[in-house]
């Protein structure tokens, strides 16, 4: 650090604020304020350190109170998420308990590549008063805490002992936020003795910052080997991954797809790239896919990956791409998902990639494909089949996809859907009609049950302006909603449509299609003849438990009770839940997909290692893939 004249003496805690308040990204010329708040939960680990700062400083830094820790970093990865990666909370806690429940929140941003600032509080580093409440001890190493449970789940960690270690920490800290490639969950851990220790800290510290986010262009050699692998494909398929979201480039992927006649299927983080019914959308890609998609994946002898991290669901566990020849070009800013599956890795930004690529096609006299007729066969095909599963009726009460069916057509278009985990992210992945980008928020990286809720609020919050809905089942539900409260206390609306079917209904069916009778996933009483969770099912009532946090409740039964509730919901000025009672069992199956689970070898159940032999053939037929 270079020595300067002119300081100011401050606490840590009040420096990392005036440090942070002052960051700004900019992305395409445009200077954009990169730490709009801080999402916290105070304790002794953080009230009179960064609580005490929070409350003095004179900053732009709004302050959330979060109800849950966990909760709120998923708010706070939502937000960001939705944001595009170039706005974020940071979240502080105490230490101990505190710091722990961030933890899976903290792999949930990571996984998904999603910039979040945790500050979790830590032991004294004085050791003074040792063992303070709640500390960890581990006799092995007196250095561990609670806080380097984050190391395996963080793309930067650090602790501060000493208050002038904060200039560096931070300084490293932005540089993995903003980097779209490494971005990902960042832990400062702050000791709690050190928060309220003063340092003369260089005024240079805390002026503006803007961090440049510069477009990475393919480099020409990989452009020429590209242009020239397309050139001898006959079937390109194109992926449509996250990346292509983030970096903005679904005009690009638009214009590229039409010019050269190249069909578009998308994955999770990718849904929205491309309107519902654009002629060569053909849909989700994999074990949630469609059937249009997955039987263009499995003729394709070119795969051209924009911003995917080919995860098992979007491969169906490396058996999507059937064809012998098919070989893979993978545009994405990130070099651990541009070398997967052998492909021809161009590392970089994805609208750049797509403009130079199109660029040399266009030089090279490459005129694309034939496939249309090929195309739009399957995407009508598999319109009718949403169509039909949208119109389901079940003598014995509402299909799941017959209750999606009617959200998709009665909700704004522009208003923006949250799911996470269940049988729900599939069938929307599969179903849902999405018509602009940015309105279909699905966390399906880490698939986290919980995030629904506390991920609508954080939506809600980059968002305001729309309308905003967690779809989510009653397991997830149940597992968190803290932040529910939080959206009311903050005045920013949103919309829960509670899917009840009595439990871990995904699970449960997974376990019936490899040979289990089902166990331990449905929300039933013991039963006292037996002993045995094969009971009634139990008696929730959501309607009540949301009113009783102050939220406007119904319960919709029926098509035409549904349909009323979403009316009169969009009419609400709070937030609100729409308890949607559905059969189980009535979600939507794959489609030219499979997926790779262990099922056990031996087991007193033949259905089982029936199962086990028919899971072992598919491996078998996978190897060298």
């Amino acid at each position: 650090m270079i020595l300067e004249a002119s300081t100011t003496r401050l606490t840590m805690a009040q420096a990392l604020l005036r440090f942070l308040d002052q960051q700004y990204i900019r992305v395409d010329g445009q200077d954009i304020k990169f730490v709009r708040g801080v999402m916290g939960i105070f304790g002794h680990g953080n009230v009179t350190g960064i609580g005490e700062a929070l409350e003095r400083e004179k900053t732009e830094l709004t302050f959330i109170q979060g109800k849950n820790e966990q909760g709120m970093v998923h708010a706070a990865t939502a937000f960001a998420k939705q944001k595009n990666r170039r706005e974020i909370y940071a979240c502080t806690t105490s230490i101990g308990p505190g710091a722990l429940n961030m933890v899976t929140a903290a792999a949930t941003a990571t996984v998904n590549r999603i910039p979040v600032l945790l500050l979790p509080g830590d032991n004294f580093a004085s050791r003074q008063p040792d063992p303070v409440l709640q500390q960890l001890e581990i006799v092995s190493d007196y250095n561990i805490s609670a806080t380097d449970a984050f190391k395996s789940v963080s793309k930067y960690w650090d602790r501060i002992v000493r208050p002038e270690q904060l200039i560096t920490a931070l300084e490293q800290a932005m540089r993995i936020l903003m980097d779209p490639a490494e971005t990902g969950a960042v832990t400062i851990a702050l000791p709690q003795d050190v928060q309220a220790e003063a340092y003369d800290y260089p005024n240079s510290f805390f002026e503006r910052r803007v961090h440049v986010m510069d477009r990475r262009p393919p480099s020409n050699e990989v452009l020429s080997r590209a242009v020239e692998l397309i050139q001898k494909k006959k079937k390109p398929l194109i992926i449509a991954g996250g990346g292509v979201l983030y970096a903005n480039a679904e005009q690009e992927l638009i214009s590229f797809a039409e010019a050269y006649d190249i069909p578009v299927a998308e994955t999770q983080a990718g849904k929205g790239s491309l309107p519902w019914n654009h002629p060569l959308n053909v849909g989700a890609i994999g074990v949630t896919g469609s059937l249009a998609a997955n039987l263009l994946a499995k003729e394709a002898d070119l795969i051209i990956g924009i911003g995917t991290r080919y995860s098992d669901f979007t491969t169906a566990s490396k058996s999507a791409f059937a064809n012998e020849d098919v070989q893979m070009i993978n545009i994405n800013i990130n070099g651990l998902d541009a070398v997967k599956l052998n492909g021809l890795n161009m590392v970089c930004d994805a609208k750049k990639g797509l403009l130079a690529l199109a660029l040399e096609l266009n030089q090279s006299g490459y005129q694309g494909t034939a496939q249309t007729e090929d195309i739009y066969a399957h995407k009508e095909e598999w319109n009718r089949e949403i169509d039909r599963l949208y119109a389901i009726e079940n003598p014995t009460g509402l299909a799941q996809t017959r209750a999606l069916g009617i959200i998709n057509e009665w909700i704004d278009p522009s208003a923006i859907i949250v799911c996470a985990a269940g049988s729900l992210p599939g069938d929307l992945h599969r179903l849902w009609k999405v018509a602009y980008p940015k309105t279909y928020h699905m966390e399906y990286g880490f698939s986290c049950m919980g995030y629904e809720v506390s991920g609508a609020f954080g939506v809600a919050l980059a968002e305001p302006d729309k309308e905003v809905y967690a779809i989510v089942g009653d397991g997830s539900y149940l597992l968190l909603h803290s932040e529910f409260i939080t959206s009311i206390q903050e005045s920013r609306k949103i919309t829960i449509l509670l899917f009840n079917n009595h439990g871990y209904q995904c699970i449960h069916n997974l376990q019936r299609e490899h040979g289990s009778d089902g166990f331990g996933n449905e929300f039933r009483y013991r039963n006292p003849l037996d002993g045995k969770l094969n009971g009634d099912y139990i008696a929730l009532d959501f309607v009540k438990h949301a009113q009783s946090l102050g939220a406007v409740a119904y319960r919709a039964s029926s098509a035409k009770e549904l349909q009323s509730a979403l009316e009169q919901a969009r009419q609400e000025s709070i937030s609100t839940l729409i308890e949607i009672p559905v059969v189980p069992g009535t979600n939507s199956s794959g489609y030219e997909s499979w997926w790779n689970v262990g099922v056990p070898e031996v087991s007193s159940n033949e259905s089982v290692t029936n199962a086990h032999l028919k899971m072992k053939r598919m491996v078998d037929g996978l190897r060298g893939r």
